[in-house]
């Protein structure tokens, strides 16, 4: 398995990083560790996970049930120094997490010291703001996106103050090293900026959506991360399944399938996906790869990748994802891949 560097930190992680967010719902404690140690075994040393988790659904009743599960594994297999364990601190507006509290020091502290507990473990190697407080385009509301309400003195305010305090956890050694989720380019700079004015540690990592159906990255944000270095963490590579080929227009969702519990996939299954999808496939077909493989490979490429965010509810699915992990995709394949994008640029 390819290790990359972690931002400009001394970190090293997986090109494939072992997503955990079913964990608790769809699938079981016995399964989350089976997840972890099938990705030991090839190589991946990257776990992603947040305090919020575990979706599918999201509830009060089940949060913090992911974390608590890696926590479970740690605490039995003794392998803390084989990972590179990252998490996050909810944004504002989820109520049944502190009353939908935005970020601030005071939530920081007490999600870090929550998700130490859970996780069993005295730091996490990456610790990442899952949402800005001033609102993101993530998610589908890149249509309706609308930054005017935005103040920028209490946006550079809040991102000053929240950096000071990340900067005393990463001196207690709770913290080795910061990242963003879900933020804009110019919030990345912002970010970068405040931290060099202020001689304060700087973000390792962004973690976005990324995948052949989802490439808002591709253009002033990949040109960021070449110049600072801020590598993004792709999260939904393979459209929460729809470039798994399990999915189709007309047909019933497989039993327990993500589409079964949210039957629009969060806003991706419009009438122009399908086609997309399709034309996916056909590649796939044409170049004999399989569809799944294929998608990650192509994320495993793109430059500005620092690792793919990958989950699966099933040891069966979690191997076949796997198949990613050494697949290099020649140029025949990759201009395909292009001439697909043009023809379907935009399909949520």
């Amino acid at each position: 398995m390819r290790m990359n560097s972690l931002g400009r930190t001394d970190i090293k992680v997986s090109a494939l990083c072992l997503g955990s967010m079913t964990w608790g719902t769809q699938n079981t404690e016995a399964e989350g560790h089976a997840q972890i140690d099938l990705a030991l075994d090839h190589g991946i040393n990257f776990i992603d996970t947040a305090e919020m988790y575990p979706v599918n659904p999201l509830s009060k009743e089940t949060q913090g049930d992911t974390e608590r599960v890696i926590g479970s594994w740690i605490k039995s297999s003794g392998r803390r120094e084989d990972i590179v364990l990252a998490t996050k601190v909810s944004g504002e507006g989820l109520k049944y997490v502190r009353d939908g509290a935005p970020i601030s020091p005071a939530t920081i502290k007490q999600a870090l010291d929550q998700s130490l507990t859970s996780l069993q473990t005295d730091y996490v190697d990456l610790y990442q703001l899952h949402w800005p407080n001033r609102g993101s385009y993530m998610f589908r509301q890149n249509w309706r996106f609308d930054p005017t309400s935005q103040n920028t003195t209490e946006t550079e305010d809040h991102m000053l103050e929240t950096l000071t305090y990340l900067n005393d956890m990463i001196r207690e050694g709770k913290i080795r090293s910061i990242g963003l989720s879900n933020e804009s380019c110019w919030g990345t700079m912002r970010w970068l900026h405040m931290a060099e004015k202020h001689n304060l540690p700087r973000m390792a990592s962004i973690q976005n959506e990324y995948s052949l159906l989802c490439r808002l990255y591709d253009l002033d944000m990949a040109e960021m991360t070449h110049h600072e270095q801020v590598g993004l963490l792709s999260f939904s590579p393979l459209a929460t399944g729809l470039l798994t080929g399990k999915y189709s227009e007309n047909g019933q969702p497989p039993a327990g399938s993500r589409a079964s519990i949210t039957s629009d996939l969060g806003g991706r299954t419009t009438q122009r996906v399908w086609p997309a999808v399709a034309a996916y496939q056909d590649i796939a077909d044409r170049f004999g790869l399989d569809l799944t493989a294929m998608s990650l490979a192509w994320c495993m490429q793109r430059s500005f990748i620092t690792s793919t965010i990958f989950g699966a509810t099933s040891l069966d699915q979690m191997k076949q994802s796997l198949k990613a992990a050494d697949m290099i995709l020649d140029q025949q394949v990759l201009t395909a891949i292009d001439s697909a994008h043009k023809a379907h640029p935009m399909p949520y």
